[in-house]
């Protein structure tokens, strides 16, 4: 089997609202075989800068776009195509949105190569720990205690989650705002797991403790993001100094990155994005990583079924995996572009998929509906 043609398919919803949404738009990566077999990736990043990537063409050596790297080769040789495609761009590719490209055609790679021989990508990966995962409903942070009560209510009456993560939206304008949307949260959830994301917006360290020591007041389960991903010192800073576990990751990619915050910003939770980390091949790394320092890794994925369906696939083949980000936003990519997108069952879990490759479908007529030239 060859690799005969690699597409990117820019998925956007009619109306982009600038908040931290990143199930609004979407780059499809289909890697196209001569047997006929199709995979299926995805790519949380600038969709036209990722299909420029992919398509462009070589400017030298270790210079050259993704597609002329991989065209002829073996799909099923996929870890050796993950360390060709980083050699021969290391120009350009060695973190961020060059990274994030190669994690879509690695996603499709495994999607690929499950297809061929019949296997879930989980038994592709050594076989499973798990056949369900409890989710944890994922939202962005509302302004005022009416809109969170509201928030809480329409999401507990579809399903039984594990628990709430409210993050970005109306974090980081005021230390007594980020208090008190806390607190509203606190009283919505009950006694569920609460979780809290900053995303990235706390400049000043000692803001950051003042408030995480308020949050421990509300026994948050864990507080994602509160700096920048290169400030891995003050990560480390506060991770001494307060009992809420740290967690970070869906900014970080290849095994360098999540080593240093490991290491030097000692996050307890680790949270890799299958579609930005350098895909499941370096994420699968990147949980034995982890799970040699007795870290949780709890991936990001905060997309489309596609991004979840790689995602279930590595939780069902590690140890230290104990619960799946559930997107919650309700746009037209997150629950419409693949058929049959994942729903909880009745205690509140999601089952994963035992079927060839990541287990997901392009849904057909969203991906053309809303497809962007």
């Amino acid at each position: 089997m060859k690799i005969t043609d690699i597409e990117v398919v820019i998925v956007r919803q009619d109306n982009v609202k600038m908040i931290g949404d990143g199930s609004q738009d979407t780059a499809v990566v289909l890697v196209h075989t001569d047997e006929g077999i199709t995979g299926i990736g995805e790519v949380d990043s600038s969709p036209e800068v990722v299909k420029a990537i992919v398509e462009a063409p070589a400017s030298h050596d270790q210079c050259r776009g993704l597609k002329e790297i991989l065209i002829g080769e073996d799909p099923t040789n996929i870890e050796y195509l993950w360390y060709k495609m980083y050699y021969y761009s290391y120009y350009y590719t060695r973190r961020s949105v060059g990274i994030h490209a190669m994690s879509g055609i690695d996603i499709a790679l495994w999607d690929i190569t499950g297809k061929k021989y019949g296997l879930p990508v989980s038994k592709l990966l050594g076989g499973n720990f798990r056949t369900k995962i409890p989710a944890y409903c994922s939202v962005l942070m509302p302004g005022t205690k009416e809109e969170i009560d509201e928030l809480v209510a329409h999401h507990r009456a579809d399903c039984n989650y594990h628990g709430y993560k409210f993050g970005w939206g109306a974090l980081g304008e005021s230390e007594e705002k980020d208090v008190k949307l806390v607190e509203y949260c606190r009283e919505a959830v009950g006694d569920s797991r609460l979780m809290i994301d900053i995303g990235m917006r706390w400049t000043d360290y000692k803001y950051a403790l003042r408030v995480s020591r308020e949050y421990e007041k509300q026994k948050i389960y864990w507080l994602e993001e509160p700096f920048a991903p290169d400030r891995t010192e003050d990560f480390g800073r506060l991770a001494d100094n307060i009992e809420i576990s740290l967690a970070s990751g869906e900014e970080f990619g290849t095994m360098y990155e999540f080593r240093d915050m490991l290491d030097n910003g000692k996050v307890d939770i680790v949270q890799p994005d299958m579609s930005r980390c350098g895909g499941i091949t370096m994420a699968k790394k990147i949980a034995d990583m982890a799970q040699l320092r007795g870290k949780k890794l709890i991936p990001h994925a905060f997309k489309t079924g596609i991004l979840m369906g790689a995602t279930l696939q590595l939780i069902a083949a590690i140890p230290n995996a104990d619960m799946l980000e559930y997107c919650a936003q309700e746009t037209v990519l997150s629950k419409n572009l693949v058929r049959h997108h994942f729903r909880l069952d009745k205690d509140g879990n999601v089952t994963i998929p035992d079927i060839p490759g990541i287990g997901v479908e392009l849904n057909e007529e969203i991906l053309e509906r809303y497809r962007r030239k």
